[in-house]
């Protein structure tokens, strides 16, 4: 038993199998094996190694973008003058990454809480019984009293009197002067797993240039400072039909970096995408168009609290950052490497499937590639044990 475990522990270190080869001399199955050798590797290289950058790892960025808006309105409705600075126009005005900016309007002024008839087409009436006092209704302004207006033939309800009358938008819109108001937008980026941070104000952006600089896709690509009309139009929209009823802009900050070469080049692109708006254009089946919101101004007058309503309609920008960042590392090359040596066994697999079961000498190719021997037990009390041969294959 002794000489049994001593026997077979000295067979598993000190002998080696190795494959048995055939070289097979056929065009057929050499072209076919070299073709498919080829294409194995133009993967590899092409696909793998170029195109999909499989020697690099890769890391995405933890972002922060701050914003800021600059520009004043001027509008003259019925005699009555206004100017409008960045405090009156902009939603939220915190600077965030999502925001609005007015491009039209509808205002109500002197509303105060008390009883007036509702808007034409809102809830017409003939008698009181028509109007359920206590009740709303979705589309109203508020709650009914059970009355009916004689002169207005609609029901009287408790709200904030006079109601807002929103079914003529001005067009023109008002606040033309939108479309040479500019956006700053300052951004930074860090790729965590590379220790890499960078900010939009790359090399050679200092204040000097920002004072002068205005985005061109071609000229300054890199300046930070925006005019709206421009990113109207490269975002694919018109300005005046986008203005008139609002919509979206995406802004998309994409930072795409090799952080093999100097960091210098790792540098943003700004690219635009019209997402919401221009119904005449591209929203006709649409049922409700454009972008829009209300909000109410309070004050008080002669101890009565009173309010002016705005129906704004704006452009919604929404800044949105991408980022990739790659950089050399050994074990994603060694496992693309790993892997493309394993996919250059499919020739060897279809080539073998080939020889043995379509060409017509098949049986001859069967016995080169196969051995076979006959089993055989040797004596079990001789001191290499019992061992037993079986087929030995390529």
């Amino acid at each position: 038993m002794k000489n049994q475990i001593t026997n077979a522990l000295s067979d598993f270190f000190f002998e080696y199998e190795t494959p048995r080869q055939v070289l097979v001399r056929n065009r057929r199955v050499g072209v076919v094996c070299r073709l498919i050798q080829l294409g194995v590797l133009a993967y590899i290289i092409g696909w793998v190694f170029i195109y999909e950058k499989g020697y690099q790892s890769t890391d995405t960025a933890v972002s922060s973008v701050f914003t800021k808006m600059k520009g004043v309105g001027y509008t003259n409705v019925s005699g009555s003058e206004r100017v409008w600075d960045v405090a009156d126009y902009v939603f939220p005005p915190q600077g965030d990454s999502s925001f609005v900016v007015m491009t039209n309007y509808i205002i109500t002024e002197g509303q105060k809480m008390g009883k007036c008839p509702e808007l034409k087409g809102k809830h017409n009436c003939n008698s009181d019984s028509d109007c359920e006092g206590g009740s709303f209704k979705r589309t109203g302004h508020g709650q009914m009293t059970g009355v009916c207006v004689e002169g207005t033939k609609t029901c009287e309800v408790l709200a904030w009197c006079p109601v807002e009358d929103d079914h003529n938008i001005p067009d023109p819109p008002l606040l033309m002067s939108a479309e040479n108001y500019t956006l700053f937008i300052k951004n930074s980026v860090t790729f965590p797993l590379f220790g890499v941070t960078r900010s939009n104000l790359v090399e050679g952006i200092d204040a000097d240039y920002i004072s002068k600089c205005l985005h061109d896709p071609k000229k300054a690509p890199l300046c930070p400072i925006f005019r709206l009309g421009d990113i109207v139009k490269l975002s694919g929209f018109s300005f005046e039909t986008i203005a008139r009823v609002g919509g979206a802009i995406g802004i998309v900050v994409d930072w795409t970096c090799n952080l093999d070469v100097d960091v210098k080049h790792c540098k943003p692109q700004y690219n635009f995408h019209g997402l919401y708006g221009n119904p005449a254009e591209t929203d006709k089946a649409r049922a409700s168009v454009g972008y829009n919101f209300r909000y109410a101004k309070h004050y008080m007058e002669d101890r009565i609290q009173k309010r002016t309503l705005l129906k704004v309609f704006g452009i919604r920008f929404d800044i949105i950052v991408q980022s990739l960042a790659r950089k050399f590392d050994i074990i994603p090359t060694l496992t693309a490497i790993g892997s493309g040596v394993g996919i250059f066994g499919v020739a060897t697999v279809v080539c073998d499937l080939v020889l043995l079961y379509l060409l017509p000498k098949r049986e001859f190719y069967k016995n080169m590639k196969f051995k076979y021997t006959d089993t055989h037990t040797q004596d079990p009390d001789s001191e290499a044990g019992s061992t037993e041969t079986e087929v030995s294959k390529k």
